[in-house]
Parts: C-alpha cells; structure tokens; sequence
C-alpha cells in the first residue's frame, strides 16, 4: 500500500487510541476547557518544532488565509464539536458518527468540485450511513453497564454535533488538500490550523460564560491525558492526515482514516472489560464495507 494511504490508516488508529484516553479529562474540564488546553499545548509543542525546522516558508503567504479558514472550520467548530459529541454519547457512538467524513466528503465534492459520483460511491454513502445509524440505535447491549455506553441528554444533540464535527473535518480537509498538493509542509500548516483554533478556543474561554470555563480543578493527572490526547490525536494523528492529504487524494484518505470506528471496538472491549454489542461490529463492518466502495469510485 502507497505510503499516503498508510499514513491515512495510521491517523486512523491514533484516532481510536484517543478515544480512549480523553473521554476522562472531556468530562473533567469541558469540552471547551480541554479543547482550550490541548490545542494550546499542542501548538507551542509543534510550533516549537516548525520554528527550529525552519518549514514555516513552504506556506505560500498567499495561501494563509485558506489555512486559517481550514482550522477555523476543521479544527476549532469540528475538534470542539467532537468532544462535545464525546461527552455526550461516549467514545463509540461519536467515533461512527465521526465516520460520516468520508460520505460527506464525496457529497462535497461533487456540490463544490464537480466531481462525478459513481454508483458504487453512491451505494457506498448508503452503507456507510446505514451502518452509523445501525451502531448508534441498536449497537448496546442491555448487559453494557459502562458510563461511556449512556446517553448523556438528548440523543438527537449528540447526533447533531457529531454530524457537524464529521462536516468540519471534510470541509476543512478539503480547504487544505490543494495548498499540501502544492508543496506546503504538513506540520506546518498542522501548526497554523491548531493555532487558529487554539485562539478562538482562548477567545470563548475569556468569556464571562460559566460553560466556556475550566469546569474542575485542573491535577497532573487531567493535565497529562489532556496533553497526551493532543500528542496522539494533533500532533502525531493530524500530522499523518495532512501528509497523506499532500499525495493521496481526499476521498480516498477520508474513506481509510474512517476506519477507526473498527480499530476503537476491540480496543473498548480490552480497556472496559466489557464485549461490544454484535450490532455495533456489524455496523462498523458496514461502515469498512461502504468506505471500501466509496474508495473504488
């Protein structure tokens, strides 16, 4: 397999491993205080690295604007959106909804870059979106006792900030594929697009709105899951994806880092000793099988 769509599939896996280390400090601190604190982090941590790499020049000037505008929309609304979908319907549930990316990807593009859908792309939407809602209405099992298995208020909320998460990460995938496809350093244009989130994520936090502050003492604990999720998931994952976004093309590297749905389920069965439902495996199998035939289109 090229190294593009390897690296697609590694996003993938860092993707999951996430999802399990921040459900915790999400729940601690808000998904606007732990979002504020892993984007800032993770921005003097890459920024540190670009500036001593001296890679900064390969953003054309005039491209900035479009970087800035993919992490406003990528990062800052579908970053902040994800959490928020995670603290409400736990790490399974969001990860399929996150999957979403790859159809909306494909819708996208043929809305926006007049590409042509193939049957087997449209077949392979169907599927996908089949397979999410399969996992989410019928993917617990009545003996799963774990918290990350409720449903924190309204479902249709969770549903709701998922699908915009999913939206966000597309839109802003797609904003950043042409300035990688012409050269741009991926870390460092991954550094300006946390940048920007992280400034906004300070912006609301400056607010004098309860619900955008840190909602409980930050410990070493929260501090280090916090700085170790942006590690894994910005700085290691987000990495990856723009590297694959600079040679492979957006469909595909969407469809691949969709997996994680799949790669998350075996990894919750080990880390809360409790086996998933038998809907949620067929629907993330669903969601592998229409991601493969949205990738042959």
């Amino acid at each position: 397999m090229p190294i593009f769509e390897l690296a697609a599939l590694g996003a993938a896996l860092t993707w999951a491993i996430t999802g399990i280390i921040s459900p915790a400090p999400a729940a601690h601190l808000g998904t606007i205080g732990f979002n504020r604190i892993r984007m800032s982090a993770m921005f003097v941590i890459i920024g540190t690295y670009v500036w001593f790499a001296g890679t900064w020049q390969t953003i054309p000037m005039d491209s900035m604007a479009e970087v800035m505008l993919s992490g406003l929309i990528g990062i800052f609304l579908g970053d902040t959106a994800l959490f928020a979908t995670m603290n409400r319907l736990g790490p399974r549930r969001t990860a399929m909804l996150f999957s979403l990316n790859a159809p909306i990807s494909a819708v996208l593009g043929y809305f926006f870059l007049a590409e042509v859908l193939e049957t087997n792309e449209i077949l392979g939407i169907c599927i996908v979106t089949a397979g999410v809602i399969l996992a989410i209405m019928f993917g617990k099992r009545r003996g799963q006792l774990h918290k990350w298995e409720s449903v924190k208020g309204p479902l249709w909320i969770g549903v709701l900030t998922g699908l915009l998460a999913a939206t966000g990460q597309s839109v802003g995938s797609l904003i950043a594929s042409p300035i990688l496809s012409a050269g741009a350093d991926p870390i460092a244009v991954s550094c300006v697009r946390i940048g920007i989130a992280a400034f906004f994520l300070q912006v609301l936090g400056a607010m004098p709105i309860a619900g955008l502050k840190i909602q409980n003492p930050l410990n070493m604990r929260i501090a280090t899951l916090t700085v170790l999720s942006g590690i894994i998931g910005m700085g290691i994952g987000m990495t990856l994806v723009l590297f694959a976004l600079s040679g492979g093309e957006v469909g595909i590297v969407s469809t691949l880092s969709s997996t994680v749905p799949a790669l998350l389920l075996p990894i919750l069965w080990f880390t809360t000793k409790e086996r998933p439902a038998a809907l949620a495996w067929v629907g993330a199998l669903l969601v592998m099988i229409g991601s493969s035939l949205i990738f042959q289109a």
